[in-house]
């Protein structure tokens, strides 16, 4: 080996990367960008949005909290619901997202349990103002099932198979199961 193998290894590649972005379409580097538009890859991941599967009161968040415990910047704010008694139930009243402060990490996908917060392909959100614009609410980020199978098709038939799988077993143990009848006490003997 010689002095200097190593820079002129990779000059080749880069004369070679240079020559083939000229006649590849694959390899083109300069996009017209407000006209034309590069496909995005199918696990791209931007800012997180809410999936609800019929109607957006049937949203798949059950506000366990984990994905604001995660969240390293701390941008997720999630309160839960409560019933007019004031027994907690299993949604969420207010799920805020700063995206002002997020950092499109992904974690809160990756930790959420539910299947019900995932990363969009939506980057365009550019805003006038630099705090409550970008203060995304629960209403903002609702977004059906069938979107998120439209830019992530292969996730969403996996989720979706999870799902449909959950519940048959749960419809299957309901129908086995007999319902639990509590022990009676001995009754007392009268003489």
């Amino acid at each position: 080996m010689f002095f200097g193998f190593g820079v002129l290894k990779g000059m080749t590649v880069t004369f070679k990367n240079f020559v083939l972005s000229y006649f590849s379409k694959e390899r083109l580097t300069t996009v017209q960008y407000p006209e034309e538009r590069l496909p995005e890859k199918e696990r791209f991941r931007n800012f997180p949005f809410l999936i609800y599967d019929n109607k957006p009161e049937d949203l798949r968040c059950v506000s366990c909290d984990i994905c604001a415990k995660e969240c390293p910047p701390k941008c997720i704010t999630i309160v839960r619901d409560s019933d007019e008694a004031g027994k907690p139930l299993k949604r969420p009243k207010v799920f805020d997202i700063d995206f002002s402060i997020c950092m499109n990490c992904g974690i809160c996908e990756e930790v959420c349990p539910f299947d019900a917060i995932f990363m969009d392909h939506e980057f365009e959100l550019a805003e006038y103002g630099r705090f409550e614009d970008l203060n995304y609410h629960k209403d903002d980020l609702l977004k059906s099932n069938e979107y998120f199978a439209k830019i992530r098709p292969h996730d969403a038939a996996e989720v979706d198979a999870r799902l449909a799988e959950k519940a048959k077993k749960e419809a299957a143990a309901k129908t086995v199961a007999p319902p639990a009848v509590p022990p009676q006490p001995p009754q007392p003997q009268q003489n």
